[in-house]
């Protein structure tokens, strides 16, 4: 809750006016407490899981010869029910793991400085701060994921979530509670190292599920911006992982591909690439099974 009684006051303490955005935030929080603020995070989640996968999906379902040339899997066609039934099994793990979670994680959130006071952070903060958060939990993401796919942790956890080997977007946050517990540490991780503003927590959180979202969808469309980002791995890269399965020992990365660049471990994708060049240059350019993901499955 803002400290302050009027908007009068406000700027007193900001030594200036306050910018529209400033004064809109006025307006909404002056009486709201921070806790109510911290606890929309939860309709933020619940929003970006039932309507960014949806776009996909009805293609998918009411169109499919229109994108199929784009689908990374193309002999893999889930039905409506299947869908509805990943979009059930996921609201589960949101109402009974990830909205309780949310609920109980504030004293955290305060302790380590993250605020809704004014001044709004700028743009450049903003940008920063998001940077931080994606590089650290991308790596720390990584090497939960990769110990994920040890004996113990694969048959007990990460099972789950391989059950999509053609991964589509709602099945994002399809897994085990228990992964989805351990996974929730390194998205806090950057918060706690570079606190900022709550407005920048919740973009992070939305961000980092429409990324995860999108690197589910199983399509490789040729318009998406993602495909400018550097060092971005995308539907494809992580497609791969998913075909694969449980004896991947490839693309473990969450956003970024340096991680398995730097320690080896896109050995076996790499080598699922120049396998696809060269076939397509024997054929003549023929695409073959969509992508070529008949090719025999290895790390």
């Amino acid at each position: 809750m803002l400290p302050y009684a009027t908007a009068a006051e406000a700027e007193a303490a900001l030594g200036r006016a306050m910018t529209p955005a400033e004064a809109l935030w006025f307006r909404y929080t002056a009486g709201v407490s921070d806790y109510h603020l911290y606890c929309l995070n939860i309709l933020f989640l619940f929003v970006v899981f039932t309507l960014a996968p949806l776009p996909v999906a009805l293609l998918e379902l009411r169109s499919p010869a229109a994108v199929a040339p784009y689908k990374l899997q193309p002999r893999v066609r889930l039905s409506r029910a299947e869908f509805v039934r990943c979009y059930k099994d996921v609201l589960r793990i949101f109402f009974v793991v990830i909205g309780p979670l949310q609920l109980v994680s504030y004293p955290a959130v305060k302790m380590v400085g993250i605020h809704t006071q004014l001044p709004l952070p700028s743009l450049g903060e903003m940008a920063a701060q998001l940077l931080v958060y994606f590089l650290v939990e991308d790596y720390l993401n990584y090497w939960i994921h990769r110990l994920l796919h040890g004996e113990w942790g694969y048959q007990k956890i990460h099972c789950v979530h391989h059950e999509f080997t053609a991964p589509i977007g709602f099945a994002a946050p399809y897994a085990h509670w228990a992964e989805v517990l351990i996974l929730g540490i390194p998205s806090f991780v950057g918060p706690a190292i570079a606190p900022g503003h709550m407005i920048t927590f919740w973009l992070w959180i939305v961000l980092r599920q429409v990324e995860a979202i999108d690197t589910h969808s199983g399509f490789d469309f040729p318009f998406t911006l993602t495909k400018y980002i550097p060092f971005y791995g995308g539907a494809e890269y992580h497609d791969y992982h998913h075909y694969v399965g449980g004896q991947s020992q490839s693309n473990f990365a969450s956003v970024f591909t340096y991680c398995d660049y730097l320690y080896g471990t896109d050995r076996g994708y790499r080598f699922h690439k120049a396998y696809l060049a060269k076939d397509l240059g024997q054929n003549d350019g023929e695409k073959g099974d969509g992508n070529g993901f008949s090719y025999t499955k290895s790390d």
